[in-house]
């Protein structure tokens, strides 16, 4: 590349192109990559700081949290509730939603994120990451209230996440394919490493927790046992498996060589849809991953056209190279009974 591009630079394009994105949109990106940035430098502290361990409280998800997820969270609100983009904010961490206080302007957009995901991760130096999604307030609504987050996925303006690892990456969507942003820790900026990702349709790699296995739906248990038979058997040919135990690690590996992330419904808790959050994990994630090219269901559907019932709503995911998407999605649909 010859010349570095910035994220506010490649931002300041998008908007020009045909108005693809409006200005608001692009100064509250910049400010969920400020944010980021602020997240990446309490993370790469470590124990040199004062933000490891357990915070010894719960999330609304009766999750154990570390004091880093509280303080990410906090880093986003602070950092967004002031500068007149938002209407209001939802996170995995909040019971309900954040209106943006009355002393700020009140703007048109509404902001989702998992503050920091995989946290269990975070006192083993092993990649997290933060999760966001950008809507766009119903038009004619005064008041903000939990009805107006409770929009399907493909009503997302902007989604993307940053993955504290080795590298900071900040990766994105605003409609139009997804780029790619690592951190410049000298000059302080992200910068453009890759444009219009694409991700294989097909793979020899796939990603899900196998100590599971016992509590699977049968059409899981069915396409992991195809690839665990490797070349011998019906699929022709050896797989790997991968499990960081961070979606944002595991999609991340996914978006830069393929794969196939799976985190189903199973039999532990039958009455929940699944683990992950839909609004906070699943939509973004979902969004990514289709605009390189990819597939993402919750094995009968597809995950952006999943009208959302309540905040915090839980779904199951498939999601990744799309010819393998495809076809655990259609051992679902031979299965009868389905949960």
């Amino acid at each position: 590349m010859s010349s570095k591009v910035s994220l506010t630079r490649y931002l300041i394009e998008q908007q020009r192109i045909d108005g693809h994105i409006p200005s608001q949109l692009r100064l509250l990106l910049e400010v969920v990559a400020r944010a980021c940035k602020s997240i990446s430098q309490a993370v790469n502290k470590g124990a040199l700081g004062s933000a490891m361990g357990s915070a010894e409280s719960e999330n609304v998800q009766g999750e154990m949290q570390k004091k880093l997820d509280i303080i990410a969270n906090e880093v986003l609100i602070e950092a967004n509730e002031w500068g007149g983009h938002l209407a209001g904010m939802a996170s995995e961490e909040m019971d309900t939603i954040y209106v943006v206080p009355n002393r700020y302007p009140k703007g048109e957009y509404l902001l989702l994120f998992d503050p920091l995901d995989g946290s269990s991760n975070i006192d083993i130096n092993v990649s997290i990451g933060t999760i966001f999604s950008v809507l766009k307030m119903p038009e004619d609504d005064r008041g903000v209230d939990e009805a107006d987050f409770l929009q399907a996925g493909n009503k997302q303006v902007a989604a993307g996440y940053c993955i504290y690892g080795p590298q900071t990456t900040l990766v994105l969507t605003v409609g139009d394919g997804v780029a790619m942003f690592t951190l410049d820790r000298e000059q302080g900026s992200f910068v453009l490493i890759e444009e219009n990702v694409r991700i294989p349709e097909d793979t020899k790699e796939f990603a899900i927790n196998m100590s599971n296995m016992r509590h699977w739906d049968a059409p899981v248990k069915r396409y992991v046992d195809e690839l665990l038979a490797g070349k011998d058997g019906p699929r022709g040919k050896d797989f790997n498996m991968r499990w960081v135990a961070a979606m944002v690690a595991d999609v991340h590996r996914i978006l830069c060589r393929g794969g196939i992330f799976l985190y189903p419904w199973d039999k532990r808790e039958p009455e929940k849809a699944g683990k992950l959050r839909l609004m906070y994990e699943a939509n973004p994630m979902s969004w990514l991953i289709e605009q390189a090219g990819g597939a993402a269901t919750n094995g009968h559907q597809r995950i952006l056209d999943i009208q959302p019932g309540k905040l915090h709503e839980r779904v199951s995911v498939i999601l990744g190279s799309k010819n393998e998407v495809e076809r655990v999605t259609s051992y679902h649909g031979e299965k009868l009974g389905k949960p």
